[in-house]
């Protein structure tokens, strides 16, 4: 396949997975609100259930603006061009495995079987490789290893 054509694969793939989150957390929202409206109005000035309604549906709202801004961060990888070194939307292939620097995700499963890791720009892994090209080596947890392959 060709290089190009995998990152965009990837981060479609990543882009669906968060969609997915995007809407359970709407419908879940939507629940906690229509359970807020159908319970009525405060029983008394320490109502806990209310309250509790009320501290789901902000710690949801706040979800969905974490989704939000990863499928914003996955919009601004440039998918047009190959990357030269590893950083934020590279492709990169060490002997360990086959990562995607863009967002935490994890293990993904891509639709031809095989496996790659959407980590975020931000973990020691990703920061140990940033700036290097193929054919490098850099050191992670104390083994040394080679970036195979890198777009």
């Amino acid at each position: 396949m060709d290089k190009l054509a995998l990152r965009r694969e990837i981060t479609e793939v990543c882009r669906k997975i968060k969609q997915e989150s995007e809407n359970n957390l709407i419908l879940a929202i939507n629940e906690a609100e229509q359970s807020a409206n159908e319970y009525g109005q405060p029983k008394d000035r320490y109502d806990s259930y209310r309250a509790q309604l009320s501290d789901k549906r902000e710690m949801l709202n706040q979800q969905l603006l974490k989704v939000q801004e990863e499928i914003g961060l996955l919009d601004r990888i440039d998918l047009a061009r190959e990357c030269d070194t590893a950083g934020f939307g590279a492709i990169v292939i060490t002997p360990v495995q086959k990562v995607f620097i863009s967002i935490g995700i994890g293990k993904v499963k891509m639709p031809d079987g095989s496996d790659l890791y959407a980590i975020s720009a931000v973990v020691p892994f990703a920061l140990a490789i940033r700036g290097h090209k193929k054919g490098d080596f850099f050191e992670f947890n104390g083994r040394k290893m080679e970036i195979l392959d890198l777009y």
